[in-house]
């Protein structure tokens, strides 16, 4: 997302906890902020990609976090999958700092930021986002406006609860079909064909195969352990807001814990 900022053109500053993670940026004309704080002073929108609640928190409202410095009209842009709880408290912190919070998730994957193909789901006030939009279009096919602030993340929490479930399913049809004597190959034409398989469901399907193939693989058990806790930490936001909400989803609880076996790790410990 970032390298896509930069080859648009728009000046782009760039700050990581890890310095070598910031290195291709920075060959490709990305300035580097010494700090969060520095970075929230010589901007007017900042994106934020962490990977849970806590950590978007740290940055946000932590000793030497973006709101420590920054002016009234800076915007914030959280793109991490995080609960609505906790956008609308840093909505709450940063309100009387003239600073606005948006909750821009994103759906896509890695392939989708480096082709452009982002869909963002915002959150918060319509003018904030048409301040971020030129930012955001530079990675994005489409940009929807959700509502409120915290809707971004819901969707983006509601959006992930029903990739998982696909992927859970699509494994454990395959081995129905296949214990049935199936070429999954076949079952996943005519799911094709009616509109219920989809490339990722395929992928997942695929995947799994390849790891039962090679079980003692070591890149491709780290590869499933990477999915599999990334799956699980976004199910476990999703619940925790369900909690919240007063929403029973007992299906989620389920696919939850049946993450590792989804990805074709099978021993205890899930990993």
């Amino acid at each position: 997302m970032a390298a896509r900022i930069v080859a648009g053109g728009i000046a782009t500053t760039v700050f990581d906890r890890r310095p070598e993670a910031c290195e291709a940026l920075a060959a490709r004309g990305a300035l580097v902020a010494p700090s969060t704080a520095a970075l929230a002073a010589s901007v007017d929108v900042v994106g934020v990609c962490v990977r849970d609640d806590a950590e978007v928190a740290d940055v946000v409202l932590g000793a030497g976090g973006l709101l420590s410095a920054a002016a009234p009209g800076l915007v914030i842009a959280v793109h991490s999958t995080i609960t609505p709880r906790t956008v609308r408290e840093l909505g709450d912190a940063a309100a009387p700092r003239g600073v606005a919070i948006l909750d821009a998730p994103i759906t896509g994957g890695a392939a989708g930021a480096t082709n452009g193909t982002l869909t963002y789901m915002v959150g918060g006030d319509a003018a904030a986002l048409e301040r971020c939009r030129p930012v955001f279009a530079t990675s994005a096919a489409r940009i929807v406006h959700t509502g409120a602030l915290g809707t971004g993340a819901a969707t983006k929490l509601s959006n992930n609860l029903m990739l998982y479930m696909e992927f859970l399913a699509a494994r454990e049809a395959a081995a129905l079909a296949r214990s049935a004597g199936v070429d999954v190959e076949k079952l996943i034409e005519v799911s094709r064909s009616g509109g219920i398989m989809t490339d990722a469901m395929a992928a997942v399907i695929a995947f799994g195969d390849r790891l039962a193939a090679a079980p003692g693989d070591k890149t491709l058990i780290e590869r499933a352990q990477h999915f599999v806790a990334l799956a699980e930490k976004d199910l476990d936001v999703a619940l925790d807001c369900a909690r919240a909400e007063g929403v029973a989803l007992p299906g989620t609880v389920a696919c939850r814990a049946l993450m590792a076996s989804t990805y074709g790790l099978s021993d205890e410990a899930k990993r």
